[in-house]
């Protein structure tokens, strides 16, 4: 059997007899008559099946029951006079839950500028992080289970169905074994680079920079080797690392500084071979917190 839903007219005339502990002062601040307030009080304790004041004709005080109701009605309408600035505040995209996905290469500098800046400037606002690979993240958008996502892909190539905005556009840097010679070559070729085995990421983690490393490979006649595959950019250094191959990552990553690796950028004419990466902020419903925090981004 459910409990009967009490009115907050009520519990405000509980709290004001039980702040004034005499009814006709308490009907005063409630700007009412007496009586009214007598019969309200009563109809709380049937509704409750307990009484809540001892009464008589010299006093009124709290009975047990109502001592223990005492701080949870403060609580409860002190929460149901909020409610009004909570609407519009979660209206105005000042309050509300936010959950983000993000790839692993967000992780370094851009996901934590553009989160510091969001909660300084809604520190309302609740985010909640969860790292997703590309493929992942779709699948979180068609069961709506995340409301925007950092993705990584080849330039022009952001996802298709979901709005999005560019946040960083950066080339493709080599992750190298200190130990190999091409990390102590004064100059790199990509003719030199091209034999060497490689480290990558599966196909279907970033089908589009996927195809534009193999592209660039086929399009100088060589066929990559892969020695090994792995998911996140951190296992992947830390393979080059290992001297498992040469890896091919955003330039972003050079900020995982892993010992035992070396960045490299081809220069000049070589460097124009190697493809770019982009970075977007993708989404796809907005909503009115989602909108400020693009426009925290964006900024």
């Amino acid at each position: 059997m459910s409990e009967p839903l009490i009115e907050l007219r009520l519990w405000r005339q509980f709290l004001a007899v039980a702040e004034e502990l005499h009814f006709g002062r308490a009907a005063r601040g409630l700007h009412m008559t007496q009586p009214p307030l007598t019969q309200g009080i009563a109809q709380l304790e049937r509704l409750l099946g307990a009484r809540l004041f001892e009464r008589t004709k010299r006093s009124v005080r709290l009975t047990p029951a109502g001592e223990a109701l005492l701080p949870q009605v403060r609580e409860l309408l002190s929460r149901a006079q909020g409610l009004p600035a909570q609407a519009r505040a979660a209206a105005g995209g000042e309050l509300g839950r936010l959950r983000i996905a993000f790839v692993s290469t967000v992780g370094f500098a851009l996901l934590p500028q553009c989160l510091r800046a969001f909660r300084a400037s809604h520190p309302q606002a609740q985010t909640e992080l969860v790292e997703l690979t590309g493929d992942v993240q779709m699948q979180a958008f068609a069961r709506g289970e995340i409301d925007a996502g950092f993705m990584l892909h080849s330039p022009d190539f952001a996802p298709a169905g979901l709005a999005h905005l560019r946040v960083a556009s950066e080339p493709l840097v080599l992750a190298l074994p200190d130990a190999h010679a091409l990390a102590r070559a004064a100059r790199l070729s990509l003719g030199g680079v091209l034999d060497e085995p490689l480290v990558i990421f599966p196909r279907r983690i970033v089908p589009s920079l996927h195809d534009a490393i193999f592209g660039m490979y086929h399009a100088a006649g060589r066929e990559p080797r892969i020695a090994q595959e792995a998911i996140q950019m951190q296992t992947i250094v830390n393979l080059v690392a290992a001297g498992l191959g040469l890896a091919w990552v955003p330039e972003s990553v050079r900020q995982f500084q892993r010992t035992g690796v070396t960045y490299r950028q081809l220069a000049g004419k070589q460097g124009a071979s190697v493809p770019s990466c982009e970075t977007t902020l993708v989404w796809s419903t907005m909503s009115p917190v989602l909108e400020r925090f693009v426009e925290c981004v964006r900024a």
